[in-house]
């Protein structure tokens, strides 16, 4: 198997005042130099998601709803997942739940990780995050990168606003922890997927 995973980056929120651009932009940037995957910016706000309203998940029938269906064609096209991880009252966006919902043979045996950011560096909603991939039988990663405190005032607008490289001394090593990882389990779940695929 040569062909590299296939990583989305997901900018889980969707406010116009939104924070996430930032460091998802820096994010795209480690896991393009990181020279394993193929990787590509895929924002919420350009899909347009009604809330889930279907019968039933799609692991029991297909979604009858276009935008609901676009959304699964997309992220159906991935090895694996990079969230933007926004805290919202201890918690990941409705935005990105919902997203979350919208879909599950997509997501089914495939790695999740995470740059989060807000409240104690987001660690509250990457737990959360990490309890529904579980559900979705997705394959959380241990590490992350947590954008906290001091770091986090550094570069959000209603701070200091400073570029992301100013604080990455502090989350590179993160970063390259998750991205190792997360080459790992894509890898893994990739020839794991294709076998039972064959096995058919």
């Amino acid at each position: 198997m040569n062909s590299k995973p296939r990583i989305a980056i997901i900018i889980g929120s969707t406010r116009k005042s939104r924070f996430a651009e930032k460091p998802a932009a820096w994010m795209l940037e480690k896991a393009k130099a990181h020279g394993a995957f193929d990787v590509e910016l895929v924002d919420l706000a350009d899909f347009d998601l009604p809330f889930f309203d279907e019968p039933a998940s799609n692991r029991w029938m297909p979604s009858s709803d276009p935008k609901a269906v676009a959304w699964q064609e997309k992220i159906g096209t991935f090895d694996g997942y990079i969230f933007v991880v926004a805290e919202y009252n201890h918690s990941i966006t409705g935005a990105l739940k919902n997203a979350l919902d919208q879909a599950w043979v997509e997501w089914n045996r495939k790695p999740m990780a995470y740059i989060a950011y807000g409240g104690a560096g987001g660690a509250r909603a990457v737990e959360h995050l990490r309890a529904i991939g579980v559900e979705l039988e997705m394959v959380p990663t241990r590490n992350a990168v947590h954008i906290a405190a001091g770091s986090f005032m550094a570069v959000h607008p209603m701070g200091q606003d400073g570029p992301m490289e100013g604080i990455e001394e502090a989350i590179a090593p993160a970063a390259s922890a998750m991205l190792d990882e997360l080459e790992w389990w894509a890898k893994a779940t990739m020839t794991a997927r294709q076998e039972q695929k064959a096995a058919a």
